[in-house]
């Protein structure tokens, strides 16, 4: 694939997030239309989520016919060229009216990310990323942190309900005993963005899905950050996952997340 063609899918996910980010605020302004159902324990899904993947995936199969498509909600086929949507990441947020969600549209080459684009139209924030060109916060320039003190450093943790609410537990325990603040926010995507931008130093969650990070790790990346999972590879999986300013995989941070086996 050429830097061109890279270029051409980027410029479009700029645009779909914004058409996306304004699909969904016509049901977050409008709370009769709100529907919602849950799928699991707190994991939450609202007519939103099903009408904006819908639309990407309308949009993307009209300008690239060739192209394979993802969604979190409607699933999809793996491809060379390939589209990996969360309509909506943190749907809890966006149901319960709380301005912490976003639209992540990633696109991937032979299964490496190579365009990265997550929209949280309540913060009006895009953060955007293309392999080679950098990392964007609305068109200017971010950076990770340089924290090096595990004492200075403030760290995520994402939680799943897929796995016991004791591991969840047991790793805010260690890394805050290790020194370091912990928080949650309930958006793994924006969450990377928050690293890629220097506001947290190292994102951790024990089991992650490819929507959820699929355009968050050009970001982090293309941001100066790192990102690993506890085999040390780059796989698009659903398995424990790290992505940091590169300070954090120098401590003891990296090694206590980790879960064996899986669900």
């Amino acid at each position: 694939m050429t830097d061109t063609e890279i270029e051409l899918r980027y410029l479009v996910a700029l645009g779909l997030a914004q058409e996306a980010g304004a699909l969904a605020m016509s049901y977050a302004n409008n709370r009769e239309r709100m529907a919602t159902r849950m799928k699991g324990r707190q994991d939450f899904l609202t007519e939103a989520d099903g009408a904006v993947e819908m639309m990407l995936r309308s949009r993307i199969a009209r300008v690239f016919p060739n192209d394979g498509f993802v969604g979190e909600e409607g699933g999809g086929d793996g491809a060379e060229n390939l589209w990996i949507v969360d309509p909506i990441d943190g749907t809890a947020n966006f149901a319960r009216g709380e301005p912490h969600w976003c639209i992540s549209i990633g696109f991937l080459h032979k299964m490496k990310p190579v365009v990265g684009v997550i929209h949280a139209p309540v913060l009006g924030e895009t953060f955007a990323a293309r392999q080679g060109a950098g990392a964007a916060l609305n068109g200017g320039p971010i950076r990770v942190s340089d924290t090096t003190d595990i004492h200075a450093a403030a760290i995520e943790i994402g939680w799943s309900d897929r796995l016991p609410f004791e591991d969840y537990l047991g790793l805010v325990a260690k890394i805050g005993g290790m020194g370091a603040s912990t928080k949650r926010s309930a958006s793994g995507a924006l969450g990377l963005c928050w690293v890629a931008a220097g506001r947290t130093d190292a994102y951790l969650e024990l089991h992650i899905n490819s929507w959820d990070v699929a355009a968050g790790i050009v970001i982090v990346e293309e941001a100066g950050g790192m990102f690993t999972d506890v085999w040390g590879g780059k796989r698009m999986d659903t398995r424990t996952a790290i992505y940091s300013n590169g300070q954090a995989h120098d401590c003891p941070v990296a090694s206590l997340a980790t879960h064996d086996g899986d669900t």
